[in-house]
């Protein structure tokens, strides 16, 4: 039930935002093609490809590195670059950058070969010794991920910054997620099912 109503009160939330302009949205990212690239899909691994994400995935991430800025990383999602970057940002910015990034297409990754049969397996089946949930439950058969439950899309993404990410849920040093839910499946993952995982959904479509 608790989780029920959180997710009502998410969609609540992202309601009340303001709606965004993709055109705007275009000439605001000129700021954030140096790390996410001029069509938001980062060459450089470490950071995120913004393109074809969800767009209320997209606005409560700058609205949580904002938060985080603002509470000192008490609350929302701290980085010290980003949570720097989205602090500017006005509603209607967030918005805008948020309208454009979900409209480009996202380039195709790719799943090394070696990670293939572990990496199936842990995304669809999870581990259920280790009380491991499979990742497919929440990002979908394609990872691709629902917008409506804040679930983001995974497949294509850059396996450097979803290693970053995992393990950053499974110490907490991050924990904008809703209800926990990353870091409980996080900290039962050892470094090399991180590390499967990471590349295993690259090469998801």
């Amino acid at each position: 039930m608790k989780k029920i109503v959180l997710l009502i009160s998410l969609v609540a939330s992202c309601s009340v935002w303001a709606q965004g302009d993709i055109e705007a949205g275009k000439e605001k990212s000129a700021t954030c093609a140096a790390c996410h690239g001029a069509d938001g899909n980062a060459l450089v691994a470490q950071y995120p490809k913004l393109a074809g994400q969800h767009v209320k995935y997209l606005e409560k991430q700058l609205h949580d590195l904002k938060l985080g800025m603002s509470s000192g990383g008490k609350q929302g999602r701290y980085d010290p670059v980003m949570s720097a970057m989205a602090m500017p940002l006005t509603d209607q910015d967030i918005a805008d950058l948020a309208a454009y990034y979900a409209s480009i297409p996202q380039s195709e990754g790719s799943t090394p070969e070696n990670v293939v049969e572990q990496g199936k397996a842990l995304y669809f089946a999870g581990d259920a010794e280790k009380g491991l949930t499979a990742c497919a439950a929440c990002h979908g058969p394609r990872g691709h991920g629902m917008e409506l439950g804040g679930f983001p899309k995974i497949s294509g993404q850059n396996a450097d910054y979803i290693k970053a990410q995992l393990e950053k849920f499974r110490s907490g040093d991050r924990n904008n997620d809703m209800n926990g839910m990353m870091q409980d499946v996080s900290k039962n993952l050892t470094d090399e099912q991180i590390n499967i995982l990471s590349q295993y959904v690259g090469g998801l479509h």
